[in-house]
């Protein structure tokens, strides 16, 4: 399970953003050919992914997996093996064992287990973003509020009201939300299944976050000036010293994601770091420093790696959508061919933050 949101173009008059858990919406990746990489638990080969460079998105569910194509379409691999039909699809996220599509029309699809009804989305198509924890679903919708659906015994799915808020991440038996404001809110429980208490759904103090994760019983925020910070459980399901929760120093990081009982960084230089719970390996991210997009499940990991892009640009830039270290047309396009926010021209619109 993880969640990243890229923030851009505050420097050139417009705000793009994207959220996701367990999931990478069309991103200047879109641009390159770009293959998958998989480690960790593979006992469904959730961890073995399909031959091919034309994926831009990727999202590890519990023992499954998916990948949003450059065409539109969704595939799959591990413990799920049905997708919906299409080529017009624009982001993708899995929980244990239930996934979700949103489309170009704003709508939002589900499959897989339904139980507590996590795979039954609302109706409607003004939705921006959605989220797949292990038995509930989030959704942001365009007026900046958030739904919810599935299991709810803990408030997992009960958010809180308002319109201010930009980004979504689905955890176990929690959900956090970053603000317009750059504070993080959560709601659900504080506690694991056994009634431990861990304080997942407690964040720190602060405005000054970009994009949240949420694992099993442990949360992780990325900051504006490149740190993590988590908080929650350090344990694995055994009860054992993990450090899910504890992340690595440093401020070069660009991405985060949270698993079950792991956590994955994407830094500025395209290498990936893993800690936490590492007893498949899934903790342990290959070498290279071509990577662009992360994403964690139950023991399992993927990256996608850029094959025809230019490696992370060093400086973060507002504005340089495709990542070339200067802000041009070229961006303009990818804006445009994505998700177009004119904050001139509606500037209460919850994406437009004020410098």
């Amino acid at each position: 399970m993880n969640v990243q949101i890229r923030r851009w173009g505050q420097g050139v008059g417009f705000y793009l953003f994207v959220s996701v858990f367990c999931i990478l919406t069309v991103s200047p990746a879109a641009l390159f050919a770009n293959s998958i990489v998989g480690w960790g638990w593979n006992d469904s080969g959730q961890a073995t992914p399909p031959d091919g460079n034309n994926f831009i998105a990727i999202a590890a569910g519990g023992a499954h997996s998916l990948a949003l194509k450059s065409d539109g379409s969704i595939v799959t691999w591990g413990g799920q093996t049905k997708v919906p039909d299409g080529n017009n699809f624009i982001a993708i996220a899995a929980g244990k064992g239930h996934s979700l599509a949103l489309k170009s029309d704003g709508s939002i699809v589900g499959w897989g287990k339904n139980d507590s009804g996590q795979a039954t989305p609302p109706d409607g198509n003004n939705f921006i973003a959605i989220a797949a924890g292990l038995w509930h679903s989030l959704a942001l919708k365009s007026d900046g509020s958030i739904v919810a659906w599935g299991e709810n015994g803990r408030g997992q799915a009960t958010p809180p009201d308002g319109n201010n808020f930009i980004a979504i991440a689905a955890g176990g038996l929690h959900s956090l939300a970053l603000k317009s404001d750059g504070s993080i809110v959560a709601w659900g429980s504080n506690t694991d299944e056994e009634g431990n208490y861990y304080g997942q759904a407690t964040p720190p103090d602060g405005n000054n976050f970009i994009a949240m994760a949420a694992g099993c019983s442990h949360s992780l925020a990325l900051k504006s000036d490149g740190s993590i910070v988590g908080w929650g459980s350090n344990y694995d399901d055994s009860g054992n010293w993990a450090g899910q929760a504890t992340p690595p120093d440093g401020n070069a990081l660009l991405a985060i994601a949270a698993g079950w009982y792991h956590s994955l960084a994407l830094k500025s230089d395209g290498s990936i770091v893993g800690w936490g719970d590492n007893s498949y390996g899934q903790a342990t991210p290959p070498d290279g420093n071509n990577f662009i997009a992360i994403a964690a499940g139950g023991g399992h990991s993927l990256a996608l790696r850029s094959g025809g892009g230019p490696p992370l640009c060093q400086y973060v830039l507002a504005g340089d959508l495709n990542n070339d270290c200067k802000v041009d047309m070229l961006d303009f396009v990818i804006m445009a061919n994505n998700w177009l926010v004119d904050c001139y021209a509606d500037p209460n619109n919850p994406s437009c933050v004020p410098k």
